[in-house]
């Protein structure tokens, strides 16, 4: 079997590139040069797919090679199998010199797969997110304190205060949020309404289904399920808001006006956040009592005014303002995640997108995480 390639890409006086098995010998002759390269990748193609299992390259009969010819020659044949056909091949001097450097050098760079320990690799992914964790909270305090101090700035200075951003902000965040959170919490009280039902039968104390919803959403549920909501809808609104400023170079105009872009951009986003988060947080307690009182009434026969009265008697002040007392932290938390965020958009539609993903994550996971740690906290304290 001979194959050879094309006569219109050979230098003048040689032969073009070709390659004949001999049996198992693989005859290499002609020139195999940069001119030629495009029709000897065909060729090695071509041999690969019908070339025996084993054999041994023979370059007697090799004309001119450069530097590329050389590199297809050892992709056909293989580095090693290269230099040693090079000690009985009879070529010039040269030549061997130039196949040996580039069968050398391609011989050193063949990819070994390391051997990787996979311990080692679990260990070095973990340091990677912490790394990569401690890095956010760095950034994150840091942001908490320039929003701090540029609020604590401008208090005693009413002049500077942005009333026009304020109100707008309390009327996304607060009034336009509050039919989701009331059907959602509704929906989730007559859920834990029915639930506690189902299990407090089979011991006999179904009347104790008024202080579960009572207590689960004074103290938790009310707070944590307008956190969420918030996180999911306001913080990415933020986040998306001020990346797309920043990649419209908005923000550097801002700058360049000498103004503030925490003051002008961030207050007014947090201080409505801590004002909308406690108003949805109340309407949400009210919501999912009122949804497990529907739950009650319908299939425990617990008309509302003994709903009422149940929660009256059993339910103190105190879980009340536990709930309500963890909106403003929440809200705050929140609120500077999506700006920070936005802040981090690096200048492209793709990074916009990344970091109002990365914003409804982090601030849902923050939530969730100091909710965790207030628990333990007030039941430790006995509140």
């Amino acid at each position: 079997m001979a194959i050879r390639s094309g006569l219109l890409s050979s230098s003048p006086g040689q032969l073009p590139g070709s390659a004949e098995f001999n049996g198992t010998h693989l005859v290499l002759s002609g020139a195999w040069t940069l001119a030629q390269y495009s029709s000897l990748s065909q060729l090695i193609s071509t041999i690969q797919q019908k070339a025996p299992p084993e054999f041994t390259p023979d370059l007697s009969q090799l004309g001119r090679v450069d530097t590329a010819g050389a590199s297809l020659l050892v992709k056909l044949v293989g580095a090693r199998a290269l230099l040693m056909a090079l000690n009985s091949s009879g070529l010039a001097d040269e030549q061997k010199a130039l196949i040996n450097a580039v069968a050398s050098a391609m011989e050193n760079d063949e990819f070994c797969p390391p051997k990787i320990n996979p311990i080692l690799a679990f260990l070095g992914t973990i340091g990677q997110k912490v790394t990569s964790v401690s890095r956010l909270m760095w950034l994150l305090s840091g942001f908490i304190g320039e929003t701090l101090s540029s609020l604590f700035y401008i208090l005693p200075r009413p002049s500077r205060w942005r009333v026009t951003s304020f109100v707008a902000a309390v009327q996304d965040t607060g009034l336009n949020a509050l039919p989701i959170v009331a059907l959602l919490t509704f929906l989730v009280g007559a859920v834990i309404a029915f639930l506690g039902a189902t299990v407090l039968q089979d011991f006999g104390a179904t009347i104790y289904t008024v202080n579960l919803v009572a207590f689960s959403f004074l103290r938790e549920f009310g707070v944590l399920l307008a956190a969420i909501l918030l996180a999911g809808r306001t913080a990415s609104s933020f986040t998306a808001h001020i990346g797309a400023m920043k990649v419209n170079e908005e923000l550097d105009a801002i700058r360049t006006l000498g103004l503030n872009p925490v003051e002008l951009l961030v207050l007014p986003r947090v201080l409505a956040m801590m004002v909308s988060l406690p108003a949805l947080t109340f309407i949400g307690m009210i919501s999912g009592m009122v949804g497990g009182a529907v739950v009650c009434a319908i299939t425990l026969d617990i008309p509302p005014s003994q709903f009422i009265a149940i929660v009256e008697r059993d339910i103190a002040l105190k879980h009340f303002l536990v709930g309500l007392g963890k909106a403003p932290i929440f809200a705050f938390l929140i609120a500077v995640i999506g700006c920070l965020e936005g802040f981090k958009v690096a200048g492209s539609a793709q990074s916009v997108g990344e970091h109002t993903t990365s914003s409804v994550v982090q601030s849902i996971f923050m939530v969730i995480l100091l909710d965790s740690i207030a628990a333990l906290f007030f039941m430790e304290m006995g509140w």
